[in-house]
């Protein structure tokens, strides 16, 4: 099912536009991820030897999608830093200092998009701003969209699932320790993972 679509050209004519899908068009509205059913993630290689997983627990956002005309969804996405769980309370706490995070000065890291895009089927890439402490720059995420659902107490939702790398130095995030044998404690290169549950909003009378 078709969520995100490129704009058509200029040279198209009424004629030559789709048939609007009756099962995209329902799904066009305001969307609130809801943060129980919902992780945003990382993993990142420690030690040149095995993977550090983490996730944020600490999340809100919105997505608008448009049925009608998908070019127009979009997607928002905030992050409190402070909320980072890996598991092992020390490194936590060094990740929201000022070595890493630094979340007392930048409490937030926020996405805000700018373009989405079918791949084929069932899916998608959204492109926005990634802002990380003061540094902000584009992030591209590959998405699956996982379908749509009316739950037990009556809500629509929506789901997705998304990935992207990203250097961590391209954010400021540059601290590290060289390690005796060679190679560095973290790597630079982090995998983003994200699945997300969001609840249709009433339409307002």
């Amino acid at each position: 099912m078709a969520l995100f679509t490129r704009k058509s050209t200029a040279a198209a004519t009424v004629t030559d536009a789709p048939a609007v899908d009756p099962a995209l068009a329902a799904l066009t509205g305001t969307y609130t991820l809801d943060p129980a059913h919902s992780s945003i993630g990382f993993t990142v290689r420690h030690a040149m030897v095995t993977n550090v997983r983490g996730s944020f627990a600490d999340h809100e956002g919105t997505l608008v999608l448009d049925g009608f005309d998908p070019a127009n969804s979009s997607a928002s996405i905030d992050v409190r830093i402070a909320s980072v769980d890996t598991g092992i309370a020390d490194r936590d706490g060094h990740l929201v200092s000022g070595d890493f995070f630094d979340a007392e000065t930048f409490p937030l890291m926020t996405f805000r998009s700018t373009q989405a895009e079918q791949l084929g089927g069932d899916a998608y890439r959204i492109t926005g701003d990634l802002t990380i402490k003061d540094v902000t720059r584009p992030l591209s995420i590959d998405l699956e969209f996982n379908g749509s659902a009316t739950d037990v107490y009556g809500n629509e939702r929506v789901g997705f699932e998304g990935r992207a790398d990203i250097l961590r130095s391209d954010w400021g995030l540059t601290w590290n320790a060289a390690l005796e044998t060679g190679g560095v404690m973290v790597s630079d290169k982090v995998k983003l993972t994200f699945d997300i549950s969001a609840i249709k909003a009433a339409p307002q009378a």
